[in-house]
């Protein structure tokens, strides 16, 4: 189904999509290496040197099927899209809350909840499950700082204070991450946390995955007819899709940082497949990325009982599931955004 986002992600360099009918054809070397129709696509993500036909760019506009383009290690590059769906009542109503301090406080505190409860669930089943592994004291003594942090969640704050509160409990929970790598310990190595670029393999697989949880999460606001740019924990900024990074926060800790830690620890990744350029970037090959991709979109199909509409959902969906408790939020048909806890 389309709602469960389903993205296909082309990656072998020089590959040229193009439309065939009602179906996307993928070709190499004039090769047709695969076919799939677009209605059973959510999204389409270009890595590297890949082209489109603009007859396929434009049937996937009409079907509502966004086509990213990204670099070939990941940083996102542009878009296309057809007009914008849902209601413009809904569209102003967002832009209205996100204009209102204390509205947009209260939001963040939703969010923040859902980030910071999922860290510590994450830690906790670390602990439970590979407790003779790790260093028991500094991953026990930082989930019972994580609980300080919800504890200060529950009063009403100022989106500054808040901001410190997710803060520190970054902190406490990336200065125990290293920590929950139980394996090739001498490859995989966490000291900090570091972006643009990524300075050590860790942090290379999870700027990878975050931005592809980005863009899922992003169509998904889309296609309730949210606008991704316009946030409430991140403000506005040119050029940066606040309401899809608020959204992501409470998929960061149980989708991204899990499978990155079991990517690692079954040792589905290895060494060998990144390098470190000269400004000391660290880069996967393309072997590495198919890896990593095919194990998101495996992920994707796993089913959890969500806990508040208590119905079993696939967790590709849970990104359109969230969008549109928030929508339904701004609609005023709930009295709170319910952020997704993992349980």
């Amino acid at each position: 189904m389309k709602r469960h986002l389903n993205t296909l992600f082309v990656t072998t360099q020089g590959a040229y999509l193009a439309k065939e009918g009602e179906t996307v054809i993928v070709k190499v070397d004039n090769d047709v290496r695969l076919r799939l129709p677009v209605h059973t696509i959510g999204g389409i993500v270009c890595f590297g040197q890949v082209s489109c036909s603009p007859y396929l760019m434009g049937y996937c506009a009409e079907q509502n099927v966004a086509i990213s383009f990204l670099t070939e290690y990941g940083r996102f590059l542009a878009k296309v899209q057809g007009p914008v769906s849902g209601n413009v009542l809904l569209r102003r109503e967002q832009y209205r809350r996100a204009d209102d301090l204390e509205t947009s406080a209260s939001i963040a505190r939703s969010v923040l909840t859902g980030k910071i409860a999922n860290c510590r669930i994450v830690l906790e089943r670390v602990l439970r499950d590979h407790s003779d592994k790790i260093e028991l004291n500094a991953v026990t003594m930082a989930s019972q700082k994580l609980s300080y942090s919800l504890k200060r969640l529950q009063s009403e704050l100022p989106l500054d204070l808040l901001r410190g509160i997710e803060g520190e409990a970054a902190l406490t929970y990336f200065g125990v991450f290293d920590y929950l790598i139980t394996s090739q310990k001498e490859d995989f190595v966490f000291h900090e946390r570091s972006r643009r670029p990524p300075l050590d393999t860790v942090n290379c697989l999870l700027s990878f995955i975050y931005t592809i949880v980005m863009h899922d999460v992003r169509s998904a606001l889309e296609t309730v007819g949210l606008d991704p740019a316009v946030g409430f924990l991140h403000r506005d900024r040119p050029g940066r899709p606040s309401l899809a990074l608020d959204l992501m926060e409470e998929f960061r800790p149980f989708l991204a940082d899990r499978l990155v830690l079991s990517l690692i620890n079954l040792g589905q990744v290895k060494i060998k497949g990144f390098e470190i350029k000269e400004n000391g970037a660290v880069l996967m090959d393309d072997e590495t990325r198919k890896t990593v991709l095919t194990a998101y979109q495996t992920r994707k199909q796993d089913e959890i009982v969500h806990p508040f509409l208590n119905e079993k959902v696939t967790i590709g969906l849970l990104f359109h599931v969230q969008a549109m408790l928030m929508a339904r939020y701004l609609r005023g048909d709930l009295d709170a955004y319910p952020p997704y806890v993992w349980r």
